[in-house]
């Protein structure tokens, strides 16, 4: 094996072996290679096996469709991300200020892609410090937002107790040192601070419909693949705890689109509404079954 690719012998997560392959999913945005997932038995989240490791991972991001990167408006699909997303940014920014309790803090967004939602909070009146590790995400948001990125690896030498607010949108997947970034999460928050942690959730019924087809397994860019229950142990294991979970409805019908596109080479946007919906209904009475959800964690 490739010494550029981590091959665990135990999980990432909680560090027990009862682990196993689930199922094998194939990258549909960019090498078209295929990945083994695997499930732990013990905390039940899983996890890409046999990833690239952080010094080469980088070429699995270089594609046009790669939106979070690239801000592109080619093609229907990313015509609807862009919509609902001006529509979700207020969302994100009214759920900041009634987790924190407050109108203006500090906040420090970790991933911040292109630079919308850091963008947003420092309209709003929030001193933001946003980190990105793309270099071509943060010349986009300089040149849209005139916003200066800095480099994720910046965040081990913030201060301490710097952040009422810590937010990962979609980002926790996307991390080689799970571990160390949860240890610097402790230290970068301020006491009564919070860590807000949006994920996509592999029980949601939209996961079940298209199985190795999801699109939200978006291998081997996403390294882990979170449960609620697996969310909440590895919180617990590094210091935290959840106060509250909140929907990301549009998640479903965007997810579904992308797997209907996968699974049958083409769109299919009544299928991928209809199971979108699906998946958002048997959400309704247990939000931990939506396609993906925002946890809202606090320090013990």
């Amino acid at each position: 094996m490739s010494a550029s690719l981590v091959y665990y012998q135990d999980c990432p997560f909680c560090h027990h072996q009862d682990i196993h392959p689930l199922l094998v999913a194939k990258d549909y945005t960019v090498s078209k290679e295929n990945f083994e997932i695997w499930h732990c038995g013990h905390c039940t989240n899983r996890f890409t096996q046999s990833i690239p490791d952080l010094h080469h991972i980088a070429p699995y991001y270089r594609a046009e469709a790669y939106v979070s990167h690239t801000d592109t408006n080619k093609g229907l699909i990313n015509q609807l991300y862009h919509w609902v997303r001006s529509y979700t940014l207020g969302n994100k920014r009214r759920l900041i200020k009634n987790i924190s309790g407050l109108k203006e803090g500090s906040l420090l967004d970790i991933g911040a892609g292109t630079g919308a939602f850091a963008h947003t909070m420092v309209a709003a009146g929030w001193k933001v410090t946003a980190l990105e590790p793309d270099p071509v995400a943060r010349e986009n948001a300089a040149n849209k937002y005139g916003l200066q990125l800095r480099s994720s690896d910046e965040m081990y030498i913030l201060p301490e107790d710097s952040f009422d607010v810590i937010t990962l949108w979609h980002v926790l997947e996307h991390v080689h040192d799970l571990h160390g970034y949860f240890e610097q999460f402790k230290q970068l928050l301020k006491p009564q601070g919070k860590l807000v942690i949006a994920v996509p959730n592999y029980t949601s019924k939209d996961a079940t419909i298209y199985g190795q087809h999801w699109a939200a397994w978006d291998v081997p860019r996403h390294l882990y693949h979170f449960s609620p229950a697996g969310l909440q142990q590895l919180a617990h294991l590094k210091g935290f705890n959840i106060k509250e979970m909140h929907p990301m409805w549009f998640d479903a019908f965007y997810v579904s689109m992308l797997s209907e596109q996968y699974k049958r080479g083409e769109s299919n946007l009544l299928a991928a509404f209809w199971n979108g919906l699906r998946s958002n209904l048997g959400a309704l009475g247990d939000q931990r079954k939506c396609s993906s959800v925002i946890y809202i964690l606090s320090r013990n």
